[in-house]
């Protein structure tokens, strides 16, 4: 039965009245009234009476009916664990010095099944596994790749773009602008005006000028000369000058010089060799016919203006 008074009606209905002993029904709690009515709702424990528990509730919403006046709900899950018909009181909601009563309802708790009292308690239900999650997993191990791939990435070009930026500030030696035979000749020229292995620095004198040889053939031939031994140079540099391009009678014979000058360096600075004035003098000749004897030929004016011109 509905209370009428002072256009506030209240009423409640339960979604199920006979239940197995753990299972959940709501109580579905409903308040009509004018917008300008203040209703208190009833407060609720864990219990709504004796034997029933509360599970779950949810807040009191609003809603405005067609005809201006207020719809407030709330739904209450019930359970119970008690084999028994329970008889639901009616519940009270206040306005002002009136109190408006639900009807009263009925729930009837049913257990399917004979308690043997002689038996060690046990659970109502055997206990259940819960399936295995598989997309979860999966879901969960493909961010873990693709957040690590993006991470790698993001290393790898962070570090693509500190090299370039470095290299962009890292400023150009002036002698790589230069054609390498012109520079090398030069240092050659100043070792000569030196001529310091007359002051005993034999090994100093050996060391500049196979650098400048080798810093030479590196630019000359794209050989790292300077990264590498003497025989590593050598046998890189040989089929240049004795099968390559630059092959003839006079490049082995070239090669042999250039062979016997590392050599002999090599043995002024790691097995404190002593070289007489002619094998220094001789070295730094070998240095010069090598030098020039490599160098790429040079276009004339003519043939240069020729090229221009076919441009």
């Amino acid at each position: 039965m509905l209370n009428i008074l002072l256009a506030i009606v209240v009423g409640a209905a339960i979604d199920s009245t006979t239940l197995m002993i753990g299972d959940q029904t709501d109580l579905h709690l409903r308040v009509t009234q004018e917008a300008g009515e203040r209703v208190e709702w009833p407060v609720f424990g864990e219990t709504l009476q004796d034997g029933i528990e509360i599970v779950d509730r949810t807040i009191v919403d609003t809603l405005t009916m067609n005809d201006g006046r207020l719809q407030l709900n709330q739904y209450l899950t019930l359970t119970s664990f008690k084999d028994s018909l329970f008889a639901i009181n009616p519940i009270a909601f206040a306005s002002g010095n009136d109190t408006f009563w639900t009807e009263g309802l009925a729930i009837n708790i049913v257990q399917p099944f004979e308690v043997d009292t002689t038996l060690a308690i046990t659970d109502i239900k055997d206990i259940e596994k819960a399936p295995i999650w598989w997309w979860g997993i999966f879901r969960w191990i493909l961010l873990a790749l693709l957040s690590g791939g993006i991470g790698v990435g993001a290393y790898y070009l962070w570090r693509w773009y500190e090299k370039n930026r470095k290299r962009e500030e890292e400023p150009v030696n002036p002698e790589l602008l230069r054609p390498a035979d012109e520079v090398a000749l030069e240092k050659l020229d100043a070792i000569k005006a030196q001529k310091i292995w007359k002051d005993g620095k034999v090994k100093e004198y050996q060391t500049e000028l196979t650098d400048v040889v080798r810093e030479y053939i590196g630019r000359r031939f794209d050989v790292q000369s300077t990264e590498k031994t003497s025989d590593e140079t050598l046998k890189e540099v040989k089929p240049l000058l004795v099968n390559g391009d630059l092959a003839s009678e006079d490049g082995k014979e070239l090669y042999e010089r250039l062979s016997k000058m590392l050599r002999t360096a090599d043995l002024v600075k790691f097995a404190k060799w002593h070289t007489t004035p002619d094998e220094n003098e001789q070295a730094l000749t070998t240095a010069y016919d090598f030098v020039k004897e490599t160098t790429p030929p040079q276009p004339s004016p003519q043939g240069r203006e020729e090229e221009t011109l076919q441009a």
